[in-house]
């Protein structure tokens, strides 16, 4: 009788552990989503962790700072609106921005279209086949153009 008490005992035990640290990693998991939503933790960070981001989805009222995925893809709302088919943020380049892709040393240059999705300093680009870093804040120039050092390698 008592071997079956402390065996009860130690299950509740281990099962109340468990739930404590599951609450712990989905309390940790919220703090980075808000983090990283407020611009404390940074594009590439955030892409790392992009799996604790919420898909996209329409109807939602998002706003601006709020992460989701798309197609295995982060993006950051740079507009609050209300999401609708037709906004996705792969087709909604006024609404979302994509977020550093830290497998992607050299990304594609897309062309900013304002300020919030404009190259900052040391941003790293490839344009007509060429490696490119920017030279300042704010670089909404083609590279080539102005605001971008070719890198040879």
């Amino acid at each position: 009788m008592g071997f079956e008490r402390l065996r009860e005992d130690s299950v509740k035990v281990l099962s109340e552990k468990r739930a404590i640290k599951e609450q712990r990693e989905n309390a940790a998991a919220i703090a980075f989503v808000v983090l990283a939503e407020n611009g404390q933790v940074d594009a590439v960070t955030a892409s790392e962790q992009s799996a604790l981001f919420a898909e996209w989805a329409p109807g939602v009222n998002y706003t601006v700072g709020n992460l989701r995925r798309y197609d295995g893809i982060l993006y950051r709302c740079v507009q609050a609106h209300k999401s609708q088919e037709g906004w996705e943020p792969a087709a909604a380049a006024s609404l979302w921005s994509v977020t550093s892709d830290p497998a992607e040393e050299w990304p594609e240059w897309s062309q900013p279209i304002g300020a919030h999705d404009a190259y900052g300093a040391g941003a790293k680009v490839s344009h007509s086949k060429k490696h490119w870093v920017s030279d300042t804040d704010g670089n909404v120039w083609e590279p080539g153009m102005y605001g971008w050092t070719e890198v040879v390698e």
